[in-house]
C-alpha cells in the first residue's frame, strides 16, 4: 500500500538545481517534498563526485552568484580551512564529495527554520508513474508515483552494487534479493494547488510525461550554425563520466590488471604531451584533499587524493543508436516504457556498465599502463597510487566509482509554443557565444549563402534589417558582442561552450574511434547570461516547471548551461516561481503569457529575486552597453 504524501511543491531530483529551488521554496515557507535517487545531495558535486566549483574568473572575483550558491561556496572553504581547497588548478574550490552532501543537508535543515517550511527528504527514490488530468485549458500533473528502497534484511548495505546492475531493480515496485521497496504517492494538499519542479539528472519527467523535448544534437540553422549534423541526431548528448577518487601513496601499491581491461585500453590517452610529460599535472588537475595546504601544482604529497574526470579517460560518450544511454522518445515506448507503470529510469544499463568498466580500467592504465592512444610520448606506469573504495572512501561506495555518473546533457525541454516561436522556444547558440562569425571562414564556407545571410541578419540588430532589405552589405555590418537580454531572465550563468563529444563508432572504447566530426566547432567563450523563464515552462502541463540541465536550449547551448553556480541559478529562479505563483494563485505559464508585453507578475518575481541576492543580470547588462568583453 502506497505512503501518501501532501506538498506545496515536489521537487523531483537532488541535484543542484533540485537542492537550489528547495531551499528557496524552504526560505518562502513552503512544504516542500524532495526526492533524490542516491542517498547523498548534490549532483555533480557530491554524488557525481565532481566535487570542482567550474567558475569564471571575473564572476568569482566579485562573487556575483545567487546567495545559496555562495553560502555553500563560502562554507566549503571554512571546512577545508584552506582559501583554495585541494590545493587543486582546475579550480579555486575543490573538496570531498560528501562535504558537498553534508553542507547542503545543512543548509535545507537551516532554511527550513528560518522560513518556517517544512522538508519532506525522500533519499533512494525514484519516479515512476504521473497522474496527469485536464484543468482548465491545461492539463496538470495530480500525482506522483514513487518508489524508494532500502536493504533488504541480510543483503548488503546500499552503495555496494554498481548502478548498471541495480537499475532494473530500483524502478521495480516489488521487493527483491537486495531491497525492500517503499510505495510513496505525492499529491497536492487538499483543495489547494500545488507545483511539481522537474530537476532530475536526465530529464526522467520530460520523458515520463511525454512532453516535446530534444536530445542530442540540433540540425544545423541560422541560431545554431555550428551543429555538426544537417538532420537532428539524438544519439549524440555529450559523454557521461564515472568519476573515482585515488590518493598518491609513499610505497609502490598492487593492482591485478581486470580482465576487461584490453577492451579498452586502446581508448585511454594523457590527450597532450605536457600531461604525459608532467603526469603529476594530471593528479593535481582535480586534486579534491591537500595533505600538505598550499601545495603548487607539479607537487605530490603521500596522502593527496585526487579526483579523476578525463577526458581522455573516463569520458563515455557512445553515440549511436544501439548503445545510446539516454533512450529516444521512439525508443522508450518500443521498450514499453511510456506504458502505465514500464518506466525504468529511461537509460541503457549496458552503456552504463560500458562507463563503469571504462572508469575501472581508466585507474589502471595510470597505475601500470605503458601505451597512450594518441600520443608517442612513452606512458610510464606510477605504482604509487592508491584506489579508494568502500563505503567510507570518498565516492562512498564499495567499488569505489560515483554513485550516479556525471551528466553533462539529458532530454532538453521545448518551451512552450507562443508567439515568435512556434516551434517552441530554446536558448540557442547565436544567443550567448563570442564566436566571430563574420571572420571565421568556416562560416561563410561551410553554410549555404542564405543561411549566413540569416545569421548576419539575425545578430546584426537594426542594421541586420538593412542587410535584409538590401541598403547595407553584410561586410559593413557591426556585428552583436553581447549575450542575449531576456526579459522574463530568472538566473544568471556564465560559461564556455565546453564540449566532451560522442564518439563516431560503436561501442566508444573501438581502437582508431574518433569523436563525432565537426562537434567541437560550436566550442567558444561565451558573454555571460541570462536564464529565461520561458525555458522552464512546458507545452499542455501548467503546473510543471523544468530546472537544471532540462531547460528548453539547443545542443550547443547546453555546452554551457550545466556548471554548478548556473545550476544553482536555475533552480534558485524556478523555486522562488513556484512559491510565488502559489502565493497569488497563478500558473508558472501566467507568468509568461503575455510576452513581449510586459508582465506585472513576472516584474514582481524578478524584483522578489533580486532583492533576495539571486541576480537575474550581470552588472551592467543592457543593449545600450556592447562592451562586454570584461568578462573573462
Amino acid at each position: 500500500m502506497a505512503q501518501n504524501i501532501t506538498c506545496d511543491i515536489l521537487v523531483v531530483g537532488g541535484g543542484l538545481a533540485g537542492v537550489a529551488a528547495t531551499y528557496e521554496a524552504l526560505l518562502a515557507g513552503k512544504t516542500v517534498c524532495l526526492t533524490e535517487l542516491t542517498d547523498w545531495l548534490g549532483g555533480q558535486i557530491s554524488a557525481q563526485g565532481t566535487a570542482a566549483l567550474d567558475e569564471r574568473p571575473r564572476q568569482r572575483e566579485l562573487l556575483y552568484f545567487p546567495r545559496g550558491y555562495n553560502t555553500l561556496r563560502q562554507r566549503l572553504i571554512a571546512q577545508a580551512k584552506n582559501p583554495r581547497p585541494g590545493d587543486c588548478w582546475v579550480s579555486e574550490v575543490c573538496f570531498l564529495p560528501q562535504a558537498g552532501h553534508e553542507i547542503i543537508s545543512q543548509m535545507l535543515t537551516e532554511a527550513e527554520k528560518e522560513g518556517k517550511g517544512k522538508l519532506h527528504l525522500f533519499l533512494n527514490t525514484v519516479p515512476k508513474e504521473l497522474t496527469i488530468q485536464p484543468v482548465g485549458n491545461g492539463e496538470q500533473i495530480q500525482t506522483l508515483r514513487a518508489i524508494q528502497h532500502q536493504p533488504a534484511a541480510n543483503a548488503p548495505p546500499l552503495n555496494t552494487f554498481l548502478l548498471s546492475q541495480i537499475l532494473k531493480d530500483i524502478y521495480t515496485e516489488t521487493d527483491s534479493v537486495n531491497f525492500m521497496k517503499k510505495i510513496i504517492q505525492f499529491t497536492p494538499p487538499p483543495n489547494r494547488p500545488w507545483i511539481v519542479i522537474e530537476a532530475t539528472e536526465t530529464g526522467e519527467l520530460l520523458g515520463l510525461a511525454d512532453l516535446p523535448y530534444k536530445l542530442g544534437i540540433d540540425p544545423v540553422d541560422a541560431q545554431n550554425p555550428s551543429s555538426s549534423s544537417k538532420t537532428p541526431y539524438p544519439y549524440c548528448p555529450q559523454a557521461f563520466t564515472y568519476t573515482f577518487a585515488m590518493e598518491a601513496t609513499a610505497t609502490p601499491q598492487d593492482y591485478t590488471k581486470p580482465e576487461f581491461y584490453p577492451q579498452f585500453e586502446p581508448f585511454y590517452s594523457f590527450d597532450l604531451p605536457r600531461y604525459a610529460l608532467e603526469p603529476e599535472l594530471v593528479f593535481t588537475y582535480r586534486r579534491i584533499h591537500s595533505a600538505k595546504v598550499g601545495q603548487n601544482f607539479r607537487s605530490v604529497t603521500p596522502g593527496d587524493i585526487s579526483m579523476q574526470n578525463w577526458g581522455g579517460g573516463n569520458d563515455y560518450g557512445p553515440g549511436n543508436a544501439t548503445d545510446n544511454w539516454i533512450y529516444t522518445r521512439a525508443q522508450l515506448q518500443a521498450k514499453g516504457q511510456l506504458n502505465p507503470g514500464g518506466w525504468l529510469g529511461g537509460i541503457r544499463a549496458e552503456s552504463l556498465a560500458g562507463g563503469e568498466n571504462l572508469a575501472l580500467g581508466y585507474f589502471y592504465w595510470l597505475w601500470g599502463g605503458t601505451t597512450d592512444s594518441k600520443l608517442t610520448e612513452p606512458k610510464r606506469p606510477n605504482p604509487y597510487l592508491r584506489y579508494l573504495s568502500g563505503l567510507d572512501s570518498p565516492m562512498g561506495t564499495a567499488h569505489g566509482l560515483s554513485k550516479f555518473p556525471y551528466v553533462r546533457e539529458g532530454r532538453r525541454l521545448i518551451g512552450r509554443y507562443a508567439s515568435g516561436w512556434p516551434q517552441g522556444f530554446q536558448v540557442n547558440e547565436v544567443d550567448i557565444s563570442r564566436k566571430d562569425y563574420a571572420k571565421d571562414p568556416y562560416y561563410q564556407t561551410q553554410l549555404p549563402p542564405e543561411l549566413f545571410q540569416d545569421l548576419s541578419i539575425g545578430l546584426g540588430g537594426l542594421q541586420g534589417l538593412k542587410v535584409m532589405t538590401g541598403e547595407l552589405a553584410i561586410q559593413d555590418m557591426a556585428w552583436r558582442t553581447r549575450a542575449r537580454l531576456y526579459p522574463d531572465s530568472v538566473g544568471i550563468g556564465h560559461y564556455p561552450i565546453d564540449f566532451h563529444p560522442c564518439m563516431l563508432k560503436n561501442p566508444p572504447e573501438k581502437p582508431g574511434n574518433i569523436e563525432r566530426p565537426g562537434e567541437r566547432q560550436g566550442a567558444a567563450e561565451t558573454y555571460p547570461f541570462q536564464i529565461p523563464l520561458r525555458a522552464m515552462i512546458p507545452p499542455r502541463i501548467d503546473n510543471l516547471i523544468a530546472t537544471g540541465k532540462n531547460i528548453a536550449v539547443s545542443h550547443i547551448a547546453a555546452a554551457a548551461y550545466r556548471v554548478q553556480a548556473y545550476e544553482w541559478s536555475a533552480g534558485a529562479g524556478a523555486g522562488t516561481a513556484a512559491a510565488f505563483v502559489l502565493k497569488r494563485n497563478l500558473l508558472p505559464p501566467d507568468l509568461i503569457q503575455p510576452l513581449p508585453l510586459e508582465s506585472k507578475p513576472l516584474a514582481q518575481l524578478q524584483q522578489h529575486l533580486i532583492a533576495n541576492d539571486n541576480p537575474i543580470a550581470f552588472p551592467r547588462m543592457s543593449i545600450f552597453n556592447d562592451n562586454w568583453q570584461a568578462w573573462p
